[in-house]
């Protein structure tokens, strides 16, 4: 079970083709896996064993009757609870949806199965990906698999802790303030961030529409592409599906290179409160660039400076819209219905034992920012600082091929240290929040461990809209270097459960 478990998903997914591997086999390697560590770990909140191994028995026959099988065909994969199953549960990590089966798939949901790739189960996650810790989920806090005792990142820490804890070797994600990327970077995998539009939001529970996007988490930036390659593309069925072919990933991630780009490096990017380690690896990353060929170019971008501010305005405006169909009167939860209740009262109730703090604050946030009297001077006026940004990267963009930066300011916290103070709690969007508010694409990917505390630190990459086959290009010549160099972190130095 060890060797198959610490395969790659390439290689798993070549081992099954070629019939040194059965699907069923390599399920029920990850499946005895979940049995043993989870319990510890809680990176799932469901796993469907029936359904798995039902999958995977059909890629095996498929095999047998001598049908080509995809790139990823019989590889086990964990998917972050926010996207709809149908026939499993689909909880977002709230009470608010506690039980719900789905009557439906959402489209990325459809194409992993169309794509023949075997779904465990579904992850642990903050309620309605609003952490950045997976602290929130109303199921109880993941641990990070290299310290129990801290957070996995937020708010997809169940994927990413499935990933790190060898329980799947792809999982999937969802980014609306770096809920793929800070989780990659604390627990030292791959997560990538496509351009917005690129991965179907269709069956995907929302939480900010201008900002949420779905994407690959992997433990190498080749099984990343793979999976990239798999979930993006059109989908009618969400009207902000950018309608253009994908870009070519996996080719780049085959063939990573940084020769002659020109890699920018962003002021706004550190300084106080950022980890001595975190700053010091990244350091080590961008000499890494140099001697691997690229020009390293300084840049000023000064509305990053605002981004954090206008973030947490925009996205608790549209939660506080989105989760108005919460009222449970059309489906989900419904407390107080019994007769005594006038539908306004049901509904306050249900609220309120239906969600949790961080989701009433965001809610209370956004409805205030929206009112009437304050629309223009807070949502509307973060709606400029949004273009000021946006406007920073086409200048930057202009000057470099891509950029970079520490993904997160510090490691792992300590699970609880922060759970009291809000603010600390999101400055931990400190790097990732601006790459969401313009809709370009971003990759974290690890760059060794900070020397104070042993745990991982993540690179983060960003490229243009549409541009995501850079990420991969960058990442995998950074990957390779890296190991090549220092060894990979995940495999060689985290510890065992």
């Amino acid at each position: 079970m060890t060797d198959i478990i610490k395969l790659t998903a390439a290689e798993t997914a070549a081992r099954i083709a070629s019939g040194e591997l059965t699907a069923v086999a390599v399920t029920e390697a990850h499946l005895a896996r979940i049995e043993a560590v989870d319990e510890k770990v809680h990176a799932f909140l469901h796993v469907d064993r029936e359904g798995a191994l039902a999958q995977a028995r059909a890629v095996d026959e498929k095999r047998e009757r001598g049908e080509k099988l995809g790139p990823l065909a019989g590889v086990p994969l964990a998917l972050k609870d926010i996207f709809t199953t149908e026939g499993i549960p689909t909880t977002v990590g709230s009470k608010m949806l506690e039980g719900w089966i789905p009557p439906y798939d959402a489209t990325l949901t459809q194409r992993l199965k169309a794509a023949d790739v075997v779904i465990l189960g579904k992850t642990n996650m903050d309620e309605f990906a609003m952490g950045s810790s997976t602290e929130n989920s109303a199921y109880g806090p993941t641990g990070n698999p290299w310290d129990l005792t801290r957070i996995p990142g937020g708010s997809g820490g169940g994927s990413s802790a499935a990933l790190a804890s060898f329980q799947a070797p792809l999982a999937i994600g969802t980014d609306t303030g770096g809920s793929i990327r800070q989780p990659a970077a604390v627990t030292g995998t791959v997560g990538v961030k496509p351009t917005y539009g690129a991965v179907s939001r269709y069956g995907m529970v929302a939480f900010s529409s201008s900002l949420d996007q779905g994407g690959p988490c992997a433990r190498t930036v080749l099984d990343a592409a793979l999976l990239h390659e798999v979930i993006a593309g059109h989908d009618p069925l969400d009207s902000t599906s950018i309608d253009a072919p994908v870009p070519p990933v996996v080719e780049a991630a085959r063939n990573g290179s940084v020769a002659g780009m020109r890699v920018g490096v962003v002021k706004q990017f550190r300084g106080e409160g950022y980890q001595a380690g975190v700053v010091q690896r990244f350091d080590e990353a961008v000499a890494l660039l140099k001697d691997l060929g690229a020009e390293i170019v300084e840049l000023d971008c000064p509305s990053f400076d605002l981004a954090l501010s206008a973030y947490y305005l925009i996205a608790p405006s549209e939660c506080s819209s989105n989760l108005a169909r919460f009222d449970g009167l059309r489906y989900g939860l419904r407390t107080g219905d019994d007769g005594t209740h006038s539908a306004e009262e049901v509904t306050s109730l249900t609220r309120e034992a239906g969600f949790g703090d961080e989701v009433k604050r965001r809610i209370m946030l956004g409805t205030y920012a929206l009112s009437s009297g304050y629309y223009d001077a807070y949502y509307g006026s973060a709606q400029k600082v949004r273009t000021l940004i946006k406007q920073d990267f086409d200048a930057a963009f202009e000057q470099v091929d891509v950029i970079v930066s520490p993904t997160t300011p510090t490691t792992a916290f300590p699970i609880g240290e922060r759970a009291d103070d809000p603010m600390a709690m999101y400055l931990a969007d400190l790097c990732t929040i601006p790459t969401n508010l313009a809709g370009n694409a971003a990759m974290s990917l690890p760059c060794g461990l900070a020397p104070e505390d042993n745990l991982p630190v993540g690179l983060q990459i960003i490229a243009p809209v549409m541009k995501d086959d850079r990420l991969y290009k960058v990442g995998a010549a950074v990957e390779a270097a890296f190991v090549e160099k220092w060894g990979h972190p995940l495999l060689e130095e985290a510890p065992s459960l």
